[in-house]
């Protein structure tokens, strides 16, 4: 049960992290240009209570975790009136790109601390709990920043790639696209559950996501070494 709780626990927090600054991300690019809808909500706040979904960044991830499956989750998406940005197709695509970007950032800084945590400890021969956690959620937070990252940008409703994708498509068909999103949970199972179901040759995400994320992980950890090692 301890070291369900230890693994349990080395996930949820990097998880709510990477989710929070992921959200607020939208949230002050949004601001930037020209919506400040979530500043006059109160959510551009890294306080995770404002963000924190109970069942999608807590529990969810911990069953999967549980239960050997790929860890995601989702938080309270920060609201974004496109009507209010200064160029609602062009900004909407900045938003959305924001959240992966800031994942990407985010990765990037915890290989940093992770390199410098190894760089202190190396000639250590036995390590405390507390180093061994923290390397842990540090080593997870490198991961999780990474797959928030890829997996959001798939260019489907309601992810931020999706985003990205209608801002680009001409009028009439980025309208039709975006349409799409009043079936955004229905897409999420459909890619996430259904269709692995079906077949693991019809895994979209395994297929597009996890190869991609794995190279960019290896070359955060090869950092963390290096930084280590300098």
């Amino acid at each position: 049960m301890n070291d369900t709780i230890w693994q349990a626990a080395s996930l949820i927090i990097p998880l709510v992290v990477a989710i929070v600054f992921h959200e607020v991300a939208h949230g002050y690019t949004a601001r930037l240009l020209g919506d400040p809808t979530a500043s006059e909500l109160g959510r551009l706040s890294l306080n995770p209570l404002r963000h924190v979904d109970p069942f999608g960044t807590i529990i969810l991830p911990g069953l999967l975790k549980l239960s050997g499956l790929p860890v995601f989750g989702f938080a309270k998406p920060v609201p974004v009136m496109k009507a209010r940005l200064r160029n609602p197709r062009q900004g909407m695509m900045l938003v959305a790109a924001a959240g992966p970007a800031s994942n990407l950032v985010m990765g990037l800084i915890g290989a940093v601390l992770l390199g410098l945590l190894l760089r202190q400890y190396q000639e250590v021969q036995e390590t405390s709990a507390l180093v061994q956690f923290t390397a842990l959620n540090l080593t997870n937070f490198i991961a999780l920043n990474v797959f928030l990252a890829l997996f959001n940008l798939l260019p489907v409703p309601p992810f931020d790639g999706g985003h990205i994708v209608e801002g680009l498509l001409p009028r009439p068909l980025a309208e039709k696209f975006a349409g799409m999103h009043q079936q955004a949970l229905l897409v999420m199972i459909l890619l996430l559950v259904v269709l692995p179901w079906i077949s693991p040759s019809l895994n979209v995400v395994g297929a597009l996501v996890f190869p991609p994320v794995e190279w960019l992980t290896g070359h955060y950890l090869d950092l963390a070494v290096a930084v280590a090692r300098s």
